[in-house]
């Protein structure tokens, strides 16, 4: 795989994300994932939880390819309460720096009225090149 970041140097210093990365090689486009465990239950129903079991979720589909976290280049996360996001925001940085470790990708992060399942919290596509 071939990554090169893409920044704008007017630009300050993105944080948690990158503006814009470059790849070269194969594409793995990883569905929607959720806070529930390989059963289909929720065992967390607040957001960092729910959130750390997410990426959890996308690690295990990323593994599963042959792929990590360093192999993401992009993601966009869906979160029904922002409120909640931005006042835990400190708790879900600490729970993706345990997953992810300092893998910053182009993110994208939308409030949305709900998900299909009603206990969701946060929901999430990604996007990796192997």
């Amino acid at each position: 795989m071939n990554k090169r970041v893409v920044r704008v140097a007017e630009w300050p210093t993105p944080r948690g994300y990158e503006n814009g990365i470059v790849a070269e090689g194969p594409v793995l486009y990883v569905a929607g994932q959720v806070g529930w465990n390989a059963e289909g239950k929720f065992e967390h129903a607040d957001l960092p939880g729910q959130f750390g079991q997410t990426l959890e979720n996308v690690l295990a589909v990323l593994h599963a390819a042959g792929a990590s976290a360093a192999n993401v280049v992009k993601m966009t996360v869906y979160v029904t309460d922002l409120e909640a996001y931005r006042s835990q925001q400190r708790e879900i940085g600490r729970v993706w720096r345990e997953r992810m470790g300092k893998v910053f990708p182009v993110m994208a992060l939308v409030g949305v009225a709900g998900l299909v399942e009603r206990e969701v919290l946060v929901a999430s596509e990604t996007v990796a090149h192997l």
